[in-house]
């Protein structure tokens, strides 16, 4: 997503900050839900995340589904 700036903003952003507080990189993210970096890339930043990639990362980073998928 582009903002007015021309800056990029994150579809997902809780998930990436999420993924920083737990010192996780992208690749430890997708080896942990048993996925590809690809695709956890592609999830954070256009959408579409299936229900059971993000009940995972609710359950890496010990919180809901809802705030994982909270948008800003």
């Amino acid at each position: 997503m582009r903002s007015k700036g021309g800056t990029y903003q994150m579809r997902y952003p809780n998930i990436e900050a999420e993924r920083a507080r737990h010192g996780m990189s992208m690749d430890a993210l997708a080896k942990e839900i048993g996925v590809t970096r690809k695709s956890i890339y592609n999830w954070i930043n256009k959408g579409n995340i299936p229900q059971a990639a993000l009940e995972k990362m609710a359950a890496v980073f010990d919180c809901s589904v809802e705030y994982l998928t909270e948008i800003e």
